[in-house]
């Protein structure tokens, strides 16, 4: 049996002569981050790991663009990316969220007949992470680790809905953002004026906007702080829904991903 690797057992000389500093560093960065503490910046990583804060900044930055490492709403501070599931899904399948998911989804799918789906975000992608699927055709074209464009799906607009328009900016550099429909929003100004008017509702639904024929209503799951980690969505295929159905599936949505948060020890923050 493969024993795990403590980062500070004590190493002889000759391991010490196979040992990568670089990697070493980097691994050791990605171990500082926990559930209690999601969210650091560079100078405490710094000073925890006793590296210059010039070097920690470039493992940060090689971190980020591997995926592993990604900014946090404010765009100063860092947190884990979705990038460290992508070394196996297998692993992927026992982590806290999707276990404390599956049930979540599986009551959700059997209540209101329509497939449910969590996702998280990877950077510029949304990746599907659980499932709980009916039979129709749709429930085929995607499954779990299938990844789509954040910008131009409702589930990633969930996602998105804690950044502010300069870390935005900051994800989506380009003038023109890349078009995956009709509905796609052309520039990262028309995404955040959508996320914007999202934010006056628990949930999103569209009809068609990412592919033809297919409904997604979609409710954002809160970790500590408040702060939104995944999208809990419903795969509607066929006409598009009344006004009555919308209501009904959103009240079932919302509780689901309400249920999933307080799992999650969500503690809901105080207006101010």
């Amino acid at each position: 049996m493969n024993m795990p690797v403590d980062l500070d057992m004590p190493r002889t000389e000759a391991a010490d002569r196979y040992t990568v500093p670089g990697l070493e560093r980097g691994l050791r960065i990605l171990t500082q981050f926990s559930r209690h503490e999601p969210v650091l910046s560079a100078p405490e990583l710094a000073r925890r790991l006793s590296i210059p804060r010039s070097t920690v900044f470039r493992l940060l930055a090689t971190l980020e663009q591997l995926g592993f490492i990604e900014r946090d709403p404010s765009g100063r501070d860092y947190c884990l990316g979705v990038g460290v599931l992508r070394l196996g899904f297998e692993c992927l399948a026992s982590k806290e969220l999707t276990e404390l998911a599956r049930p979540i989804l599986e009551k959700l799918r059997d209540r209101t007949g329509f497939a449910c789906n969590l996702v998280v975000r990877d950077g510029r992608s949304i990746v599907y992470v659980g499932r709980a699927v009916v039979q129709t055709p749709y429930a085929n074209t995607v499954h779990l680790g299938t990844r789509l464009p954040a910008h131009a799906t409702l589930l990633g607009r969930v996602l998105l809905r804690d950044f502010s328009f300069e870390a935005l900016q900051r994800l989506y550099p380009e003038e023109q953002l890349h078009s995956a429909g009709d509905h796609t929003p052309a520039t990262v100004l028309d995404l955040y004026r959508l996320i914007q008017a999202d934010r006056d509702n628990e949930y999103v639904y569209g009809h068609g906007y990412f592919e033809p024929h297919i409904g997604t209503l979609a409710a954002p799951v809160r970790g500590a702080g408040g702060r939104v980690i995944a999208a809990l969505g419903l795969t509607v295929s066929g006409p598009s829904l009344s006004a009555t159905q919308i209501s009904t599936l959103s009240v079932a949505a919302i509780q689901a991903a309400q249920e999933l948060s307080g799992l999650l020890d969500h503690m809901p923050v105080a207006d101010h």
